[in-house]
């Protein structure tokens, strides 16, 4: 296929083919040479493959890999797509697999770890997309519900919700022309994921006669999913923390031939089963049995029995196990709504784009466009199954009828924008969808700082990317501040001079999360003395104990992030009591009083990407301002560590008025590969809140050599 391929001052590929088919066979093409490694880290990820070359350390992720089915429905979303889809995606992984022996042989990882580039399949770009987001969600926190309501109480099942989850942090938003320098909308935002070395969003222009768009891909699949400029509309999403994925309490028993049968809601039902081997680089290989029931995949297991199953299941119940069972939506439907990729590229109006996104499966997202003739567009895209509102909350008994899934979909809401409109993880719009939200500092923080001008222009929206005021220290600085005894009891509560001072700096501090801000530092540090101290408390040492769950879900179960991000509500809720409360409150100010000066914020707050091949020396990555709950979202674990793994994975500007106006960056570059110039070269602007300008005139980049009739 005949191709031209053209890059900018930052290495970016700009792309330019006869046709759609060309142009995917061109991304492939060119995403293979320039990410080789995270391409085929991606595919060995989705196939529950990356222990052969990475590992021991891997085998829990490709155990769920495996027991979750993802290659295989991967498989059986391929084989429902229309004929012109499946047709481009082909085209596409025809581009990787021409690629990849170019992109091998520049890669170092490969000789590193002995890996030999392979064969992507036509279902692979679908693998690579289950992959990336089935823990999007969050289902592991039902699994947390469930240890907080057996452990701790059924009062306190919603105990650590607080609109809070460590997974939000993106935002979004949209001005209307009438609030903008040039009179034509400006789309913005910046996606805050875990933080990937390569990263996880691949800027790339895509043009054919049909269209020429330019915007921010995902590495293994075709198209622009998510945030596309076609110079006509433009569009942008966040996470809409919509609960879409349900776990299911089953039963089993394996009858004496080896079959595996299910309690259902009609009885013993045979259950799907076959084992699987785990090749592990330098130690003996790992058996797999995978199961799948009629609610789903049995992603964990043995479970304690619970008592209402024996009584359901009368005798039965003594040779029988439990385990739990995930229910996703493109398992159950073999649909993933890809036919909307291509539909999204070839748009021209925000009814274009809304008429495309109803196709859109998962994840579900807020969805924000505007177009060149004045058209916005904000609405949530996806689907949402109807059950019963428990199935939200919690691990639910396969057996019980009522938590079966309705036909019906859930229907999607959407809003007028007035002006404008901020999407950021927030209950809103979203609310009837979910259960869990971030809570509102940023999106409100946004609407205020949106609402100070009405001549709005590209380069000052890295002021709202870039605003550090953190609200959520809110809570604790009144908790801080009422450490000041009250008139009578000076000598029962008083702080001693050093707690004092700390006390007097903080409630002086300006709430700005600085990287060269020693308040800040101070902040940071009490506030993971309370955490501690909290975490800590006799009340909650019977969360303390691991969750009988695979490593891969630890992360939602450690009770140490969860008090971390549910600070704001313990402070003034829960099995606590308010003067414990307090007195963990003093006891912190005098920790930090009695330690070394904490330094300032950046000092400790330091990127922590994560790369498939650990690199030695984390030291080189540099200090961040930001915190969770400001718009500049740089997220640690108070109390445990200052560290970021998540933050901005980009950050854009799509302005309406002139495509070339727009503006971009990410956090190292366009290349994957090591030592390349631009394998980091935009570092810099993205730690400075700066962008780099969107170029399209061709003149204007730098043309390779030919690619012609690979």
């Amino acid at each position: 296929m005949t191709f031209e391929v053209f890059r900018d001052a930052w290495g970016i590929p700009h792309l330019r083919a006869a046709g759609p088919r060309e142009l995917a066979f061109a991304q492939g093409r060119v995403t293979a040479a320039d990410r080789a490694w995270q391409l085929e880290v991606e595919r060995h990820r989705a196939q529950g493959t990356t222990a052969a070359f990475l590992g021991a350390g891997e085998i829990t992720w490709d155990t769920f890999a495996r027991r979750a089915r993802l290659a295989d429905t991967a498989r059986r979303c391929f084989d429902r797509l229309d004929a012109e889809t499946a047709s481009w995606v082909r085209a596409y992984v025809d581009g990787v697999n021409d690629g990849l022996p170019e992109g091998a042989g520049r890669a170092p990882e490969f000789a590193a770890t002995g890996l030999v580039a392979g064969r992507w399949e036509p279902w692979t770009p679908l693998a690579v997309w289950l992959t990336t987001h089935i823990l999007f969600a969050g289902f592991p926190t039902k699994l947390w519900r469930e240890e907080v309501a057996a452990r701790l109480g059924e009062e306190w099942t919603e105990l650590f919700a607080t609109d809070g989850p460590g997974t939000a942090g993106s935002n979004g938003w949209v001005v209307s022309g009438g609030r903008t320098a040039s009179g034509a909308a400006i789309v913005a935002g910046d996606p805050h994921r875990f933080i990937e070395a390569p990263g996880v969003y691949q800027q790339i222009r895509l043009a054919c006669p049909a269209y020429d768009v330019v915007g921010l891909a995902v590495p293994g699949v075709p198209g622009l999913p998510h945030f596309g400029h076609t110079g006509h509309v433009a569009w942008a999403i966040t996470n809409a923390m919509a609960d879409y994925q349900d776990l299911y309490r089953e039963r089993l028993r394996r009858d004496p031939a080896g079959d595996v049968r299910a309690l259902g809601p009609d009885g013993w039902r045979p259950a799907a089963v076959h084992t699987e081997t785990i090749e592990v680089a330098d130690a003996d290989p790992v058996e797999v049995e995978v199961v799948e029931t009629d609610r789903g995949p049995v992603i964990t297991g043995p479970l304690p029995p619970a008592a209402e199953a024996g009584a359901a299941s009368g005798q039965a119940a003594a040779a029988a196990w439990e385990a739990v069972s995930l229910r996703y939506l493109p398992r159950v439907t073999g649909e993933l709504g890809f036919g909307v990729l291509g539909e999204l590229l070839a748009a021209r109006t925000v009814a274009d784009v809304d008429r495309a996104v109803d196709g859109w499966i998962e994840p579900v997202n807020v969805v924000q466009a505007a177009d060149v003739e004045g058209g916005l567009l904000h609405r949530v895209a996806g689907r949402v199954p109807v059950r019963d509102r428990v199935n939200s909350l919690r691990v639910v008994p396969a057996w019980e009828a009522r938590h079966a899934w309705q036909d019906a979909a859930a229907p999607l809401p959407r809003a007028d924008v007035e002006g404008h409109a901020v999407m950021a993880n927030a209950r809103g719009l979203a609310a009837p969808l979910g259960v869990e939200f971030a809570p509102a500092h940023r999106a409100a923080r946004i609407d205020t700082l949106l609402a100070a001008s009405t001549a709005w222009t590209p380069g000052a929206m890295t002021s709202v990317h870039t605003d550090t005021d953190n609200p959520s220290a809110a809570r604790l600085l009144a908790a801080v501040r009422a450490t000041d005894p009250a008139p009578g009891h000076e000598a029962d509560a008083a702080l001693s001079p050093a707690a004092a001072r700390v006390r007097e700096r903080l409630l002086a501090w300006d709430r700005r999360m600085e990287a060269d801000s020693t308040e800040a530092g101070l902040y940071a540090a009490v506030r993971g003395a309370v955490v501690r101290r909290l975490a800590g408390h006799a009340v909650f040492a019977p969360l303390r104990e691991r969750a009988p769950y695979p490593d891969v879900f630890q992360p939602w179960l450690a009770l140490g992030p969860r008090v971390a991000y549910a600070l704001e509500t313990l402070l003034v809720t829960g099995p606590v009591p308010a003067a414990e409360v307090a007195r963990i409150v003093r006891e912190a100010l005098e920790e930090v009083a009695a330690g070394p000066e904490p330094l300032a914020w950046g000092a400790t707050h330091r990127l922590a990407p994560w790369q498939a091949l650990a690199d030695a020396d984390d030291a080189q990555w540099p200090g961040l301002a930001g915190d969770h709950d400001c718009v500049l979202s740089t997220s640690s674990v108070p109390g445990y560590t200052d560290r970021s793994a998540r933050s901005s994975a980009a950050r854009y500007v799509w302005d309406l008025a002139d495509r070339d106006a727009s503006l971009w960056v990410v956090p190292f570059g366009a290349s994957g590969v090591a030592g390349d110039p631009h394998h980091r070269d935009q570092l810099p602007l993205w730690l400075r809140g700066d962008l780099a300008p969107v170029t399209t005139d061709w003149n204007h980049l730098s043309k390779e050599l030919p690619h012609d009739d690979h």
